[in-house]
């Protein structure tokens, strides 16, 4: 897990993966008995064009994580790339519910990077998915600190 940490802080200022991680953690761990039945949870599988990837990443770590700081129902938005091919982008997603997300597609941020970035994605996939374990959610991120 000490390793996981180390590598994850490498890729965010520290000040800014601890509030990321905090944020994420009071939002889940205030809201999930509401969450259970109506939470969306996805990941968007991202190829950018090489020629893009490094504006591409401030782009996407500029509007993460002002979803996450500024939009109560997004609980999480967690990008992060393949280590083989930098080029692979994904992002978890979390959200309240639908409505949440429908909100999110509304914001300057989200419209900023959408707008912005068409050029540079190759190919973009949404993947629906379902958690198993939504109880759990609340304790995703506390470890992270052991």
């Amino acid at each position: 897990m000490k390793k996981l940490t180390l590598n994850l802080q490498s890729n965010f200022s520290k000040g800014r993966f601890l509030c990321l991680v905090f944020t994420i953690v009071f939002l889940i761990s205030g809201s999930i008995s509401a969450q259970k039945k109506d939470m969306m949870v996805r990941i968007a599988e991202i190829e950018i064009y090489p020629e893009h990837l490094s504006q591409y990443k401030v782009i996407l770590k500029e509007e993460s994580a002002a979803s996450v700081k500024l939009e109560p129902g997004v609980l999480a938005i967690f990008p992060m790339y393949q280590k083989s091919d930098s080029t692979q982008i994904r992002i978890i997603e979390i959200y309240n519910d639908k409505d949440a997300y429908q909100s999110h597609l509304k914001t300057p941020h989200f419209q900023k990077y959408k707008t912005t970035t068409t050029k540079m994605v190759k190919t973009l996939k949404l993947v629906e998915m379902n958690t198993i374990d939504p109880e759990s959610m609340k304790f995703l991120f506390r470890k992270i600190n052991e």
